[in-house]
């Protein structure tokens, strides 16, 4: 597809994460540094009226939200083989991992970072359950594979791995000796290499003229 794209962003955001896929996709992109601030201002919210990053525009198609913008890009350049094939029998397995870390992983994390406990009585009202049955899940899907959907990277892997990552750097999520394996292997990637290298300039650069 040759409309061009372009990648609105902040390199101490949740940003990190599509710059990771960007840079795996290998297609050119524009990039967006937006701060906080501008986030909320009338031209950003033309293209993401929550006013948060990331989002990627490709033509005249804008996605928000972290897991949708995964499963568009590995969709629309199947060259960089980041899902199963549409009717493979992992095509589920795929999405149904994709979707766990945007939906019980995420909220789960969340919830527990702000300090707020679920009653064990009211579980059941809640989407993800609890969080250590998120984690239990999460831990029994990585052990002893070496990727979440058969035998190759997927989108998946790059969505849940940086997930991983990030709560094991801040403390967020269980330092479980798979759960370090697992995001140690997918963060050693070149792609997430270059968007770690990119990131971190950004960062560099903006304290260099503060």
């Amino acid at each position: 597809m040759s409309d061009p794209l372009v990648f609105y962003t902040h390199p101490m955001s949740r940003g990190r994460i599509i710059r990771w896929l960007m840079e795996e996709v290998g297609q050119p992109y524009e990039t967006q540094v937006l701060d906080f601030a501008a986030m909320k201002d009338p031209a950003y919210l033309a293209v993401n009226p929550m006013g948060k990053v990331p989002a990627v525009k490709h033509g005249d198609t804008v996605i928000t939200e972290c897991a949708a913008i995964c499963a568009y890009m590995a969709d629309a350049f199947p060259e960089a083989k980041l899902a199963p094939p549409v009717g493979s029998r992992l095509r589920g397995d795929y999405y149904r991992w994709l979707f766990f870390a945007a939906g019980p992983l995420e909220a789960a994390v969340t919830v527990k970072s702000l300090g707020f406990e679920v009653p064990a009585v009211r579980h059941a009202m809640a989407g993800w359950g609890s969080y250590g049955d998120v984690m239990d899940t999460l831990e029994k899907a990585l052990t002893g594979r070496d990727y979440l959907v058969g035998d190759s990277f997927t989108a998946a892997d790059l969505y849940v791995a940086s997930h991983l990552a990030w709560g094991l750097q801040f403390g967020s999520i269980e330092p479980r000796q798979v759960f370090k394996d697992y995001a140690a292997r997918m963060t050693s990637r070149p792609a997430d290499t270059r968007a770690t290298q990119i990131d971190d300039g950004l960062i560099a650069a903006a304290q260099a003229q503060a």
